[in-house]
């Protein structure tokens, strides 16, 4: 009888429709589990295709090829450990969120995704069709049971294993972050292990896909929730586990397990690392953004310095007649600070020559938001240009605060490709910013140091669109605006359940309406990276059209 079983973990980083990159990525993972000495190497949840695929696999020439690779895997690496890779399966006219196990040049086990999630950034019931609940199967003499990644946020699968005889629980995961919500997947691998009385390996991958970021934070448990191994946040890592069998079952060995860092800088990374893939797994090298000397365009800046590089920032102040001195200084001392490159461009001429154009039209009517919001939009067009001719992507800059309410202008500071702060709210914006002027990490490219002056983080905000203009002009204070806004979009709270909590009726119901009629913007939106479960695209899908209200 086997005594001992060493698996390698691979949290690693796929990219969306790269067969050839996947599968050369666990290639590598398996010579080095071969090295190792692993009985087998175990790889994330539909790492094939990467994560999601979307609708992508419900195109079958994709999902065949991507079955295709799945055995060329198999046939490449026919010797040495086994291998546990997911991608989709085609069976008939069904089609299943599958997991292989790879040995000796063949498919020798096929899983299927029992429990489907179906909430905030998933709809795999649209997509898959419902697995039947599998037995363990036999590797090296150990009965190992495979939950793919949902299966074991439900009792019902693992119970399953372990009644059938299963002796370790080995979970491949796709789980995407939001925040704190290690802390919850950690408690829900706890109860399996308690429930069960075996020990559990939990693999998830890393990397940005879209809006989502997959934040790794691998662990093993041993039996009574006990932390046998932890693995990095965001790091693409290989890890190997040993098990040794007692008379009470099988024990992973202890390994390292490497701390979590807190909220903030969780956050920051999230931000960062969902900006690197997202130009690097589309092909772009480069970004521009305009830089007004205030907060959020300041916070942008730096996270693109971090995430791409310094010289591969172009940061451009587009100043009028009601752009402060001071906002041009501290924007040039941000841009120097952070070694970016900085160019000006005055928007007078263009603002003049399409007031010209325009003053038989607005005879008689007094200037507005319509003035304003020209002024924004000939900044986006500039930002436009420059990415047509040198081919940088436009980062947008509307944290989350203006994105919910609408005061982030549709065609102007909305204009762009990604927006790396479209789910932080503004109170946690200035936050962001102190904290990495205090915080340098080594996955972070810019500088060292308070890069982001004092200035920018303390003086009141302001779109600077007309005269002494702040944003507490129109809006409530950001403090109360973000403290309703959460309530509202992120914990679906209703008028009367805000009302209740201390804040003004009044103010509650404007915020509502500004949320509901900013819909339309959002929809035509840059994405950005999750921070949040109320991110605003596939976690909180409303229509634009919407005559309902809430008058509780």
């Amino acid at each position: 009888m086997t005594d001992k079983l060493r698996l390698t973990l691979a949290q690693l980083n796929p990219t969306v429709g790269d067969f050839a990159g996947n599968i050369a990525k666990a290639a590598a993972a398996h010579a080095e589990a071969a090295l190792a000495g692993a009985d087998m190497v175990v790889l994330p949840e539909m790492f094939v295709t990467g994560y999601q695929a979307q609708d992508l696999v419900l195109r079958e020439a994709f999902t065949r090829d991507a079955m295709a690779h799945v055995e060329k895997l198999a046939k490449q690496c026919d010797t040495g450990p086994s291998i546990g890779i997911g991608a989709p399966l085609i069976e008939g006219d069904q089609l299943f969120n599958a997991y292989f196990i790879l040995h000796g040049g063949e498919i020798v086990t096929t899983l299927r995704k029992h429990e489907l999630p179906n909430t905030h950034v998933f709809d795999e019931r649209r997509l898959f069709d419902e697995g039947p609940i599998a037995g363990p199967y036999n590797l090296n003499g150990v009965r190992i049971g495979n939950p793919i990644c949902e299966d074991a946020w439900h009792e019902d699968v693992p119970e399953a294993l372990a009644e059938s005889g299963a002796e370790i629980l080995v979970v491949p995961n796709g789980s995407p972050y939001y925040r704190n919500k290690f802390d919850r997947r950690l408690s829900a691998m706890v109860s399996r292990v308690i429930e069960n009385d075996m020990p559990l390996v939990y693999v998830n991958m890393v990397g940005g896909q879209d809006d989502q970021v997959f934040d790794g934070g691998s662990f093993v448990l041993n039996r009574g929730g006990r932390l046998a191994m932890q693995m990095p946040l965001f790091d693409e890592a290989i890890a190997h586990v040993d098990f040794v069998r007692s008379d009470a079952g099988w024990e992973a060995v202890e390994g390292e397990k490497i701390a979590h860092v807190d909220e903030w800088e969780q956050d920051y990374r999230v931000m960062t690392q969902g900006l690197r893939d997202y130009m690097g797994k589309t092909g772009f090298k480069k970004v521009v953004l305009g830089l007004s000397g205030g907060i959020d365009s300041a916070i942008v800046a730096t996270i693109a310095a971090d995430a791409l590089g310094p010289e591969n920032v172009r940061c451009v102040m587009m100043p009028s007649e009601y752009t402060a001195q001071s906002s041009l200084d501290d924007a040039k001392e941000l841009a120097a600070n952070l070694g970016v490159k900085l160019d000006t461009i005055s928007i007078g001429e263009a603002r003049a020559a399409v007031t010209n154009t325009m003053a038989p039209f607005f005879e008689g009517l007094e200037p507005d938001v319509t003035e304003e919001n020209i002024q924004s939009r000939l900044r986006g067009l500039l930002l436009m240009a420059l990415s047509n001719k040198f081919g940088e992507m436009v980062l947008t800059t509307g944290n989350k605060s203006e994105v919910a309410v609408g005061y982030a202008t549709i065609y102007g500071d909305m204009a762009g490709g990604y927006n790396p702060i479209k789910d932080l709210y503004k109170m946690r914006v200035f936050e962001s910013c102190r904290w990495r002027n205090a915080n340098h990490r080594e996955w972070m490219m810019g500088p060292k140091g308070a890069v982001i002056p004092v200035n920018i983080i303390e003086k009141p905000p302001s779109a600077e669109l007309r005269e002494d203009q702040k944003d507490s002009d129109s809006l409530p204070d950001y403090a109360v605006l973000d403290a309703i806004l959460e309530m509202l979009v992120d914990e679906d709270r209703s008028v009367a359940e805000i009302v209740e909590a201390g804040f003004d009726r009044a103010t509650v119901k404007r915020i509502e309406h500004l949320v509901n009629i900013s819909e339309y913007k959002r929809f035509q939106s840059a994405p950005g990276p999750r921070l949040t479960h109320k991110a605003f695209w596939l976690d909180r899908r409303y229509p634009i059209v919407n005559r309902w209200r809430d008058n509780g």
